[in-house]
């Protein structure tokens, strides 16, 4: 009797460190996919920096009127990318987090940038067997003790966007 619980333990151990050891193996390959992203972008390499992106990805920039789809972000960025460098992204630390079904991930970032610290955030999704980027979000950090000094900048300009866009919702 006794030798069967140790058996069926023993499975048990089995099965959880394989099932550990695939989610470590997916969260690299998740990592590996958004390194690869931001490499692309630091080398100008408009292809391979695309062919990451699913087809109706969306992006959505600093600015708050920069929220586009993979069509148009690529026609914001092909001059970036004509010019030999387009931005430079490093992930300084990064978290993954995947749905039950493991065809979707979600993560979050700290990037360190031309813009200093950013913060990244997106969705992956598992294309045959490989990760593409979905949605992704680019924010810049503010420092809370620098926070009404930003806001004052901000202001004038974004007042105009609020007043525009609450009769859109």
């Amino acid at each position: 009797m006794n030798y069967y619980k140790v058996i069926f333990f023993a499975m048990l151990l089995a099965i959880g460190t394989s099932i550990k050891a695939q989610s470590f193996d997916e969260k690299q390959q998740l990592a590996l996919v958004i390194d690869q992203w931001h490499k692309a972008a630091s080398d100008a390499n408009f292809k391979s920096y695309f062919e990451l992106m699913t087809k109706d990805a969306v992006f959505i920039g600093t600015d708050a009127n920069e929220y586009w789809n993979k069509q148009e972000f690529q026609n914001y960025a092909k001059p970036h990318f004509d010019k030999g460098k387009a931005w430079s992204f490093t992930a300084l630390e990064r978290h993954v987090y995947f749905d039950a079904s493991g065809k979707t991930a979600w993560f979050d970032e700290l990037l360190n940038t031309q813009m200093k610290i950013c913060r990244g955030s997106g969705v992956l999704v598992k294309v045959g067997k490989q990760w593409k980027i979905k949605h992704y979000v680019l924010s810049m950090t503010i420092p809370n003790d620098s926070s009404k000094a930003v806001i004052a900048i901000k202001a004038p300009i974004e007042e105009v966007l609020i007043q525009n866009r609450k009769s859109k919702i």
